[in-house]
């Protein structure tokens, strides 16, 4: 394979690669050693061209009739997600959804380890929750430095969001998974990636009253 610069592949497809990743490692563990784009596509809702229109970006994948390599796909596609190395990971905000999050099987098995928790609830701090400490946002600055966190992700109320993205930027983190539904102020070598619950029920619930309306 030849590896193209990282830089030109657009953002719309560095979006879709987790998604690619998946599907492939889920027909690697069926021992399925090539895919060909149009399977790949209906396994991930997508379509043939789609496919192979962001493999180019890529490099050189695949031979034309016979379909991609799962194993040397997954590996490519790992090697730019940068997921090849074990990411440490942050969860600011120890409510419901910090909790639940912590709780998730999924980030372990995709490389993320969760080395630390934060909030402000006096009850909580100094905790171990599932083997990880859990500490005051004040000592976030200091602790995030310390541990080598990569990757903060902010589970709290969205009226303490700003301080939480105030602290992770102190503490030297880059990128920043924010699932608190407001947005956040933050300096321009800081990736921010929102997702808002609430937003994306609006819109499953336009789909919904607009295939309702055509009934």
């Amino acid at each position: 394979m030849t590896d193209r610069n990282i830089s030109d592949i657009p953002q719309s497809t560095i979006e879709r690669l987790p998604q690619y990743l998946r599907c492939l490692l889920e027909l690697q563990a069926l021992g399925v050693p090539l895919v060909k784009s149009d399977r790949l596509a209906g396994l991930c809702g997508s379509n043939a061209a789609q496919v192979r229109k962001d493999f180019s970006y890529l490099g050189e994948l695949g031979t034309r009739g016979i379909g991609y390599e799962v194993s040397a796909l997954i590996e490519h596609i790992s090697q730019i997600l940068g997921v090849k190395e074990r990411r440490k990971v942050a969860i600011v905000g120890y409510g419901k959804l910090g909790a639940a999050l912590h709780g998730y099987a999924g980030f372990a098995e995709r490389g993320f380890e969760v080395v630390a928790l934060f909030d402000v609830d006096p009850v909580k701090v100094g905790r171990e929750f599932d083997g990880v400490r859990l500490y005051h946002l004040d000592e976030a600055p200091r602790v995030l430095k310390e541990l080598g966190v990569e990757i903060a992700i902010v589970a709290t109320p969205a009226r303490a969001a700003q301080l939480a993205a105030d602290a992770i930027v102190e503490g030297g983190v880059k990128s920043i998974l924010n699932l608190a539904p407001t947005r956040l102020v933050v300096p321009d070598d800081v990736n921010v990636r929102q997702v808002c619950l609430s937003t994306d029920l609006q819109i499953l619930s336009f789909f919904l009253a607009k295939q309702e309306g055509s009934e």
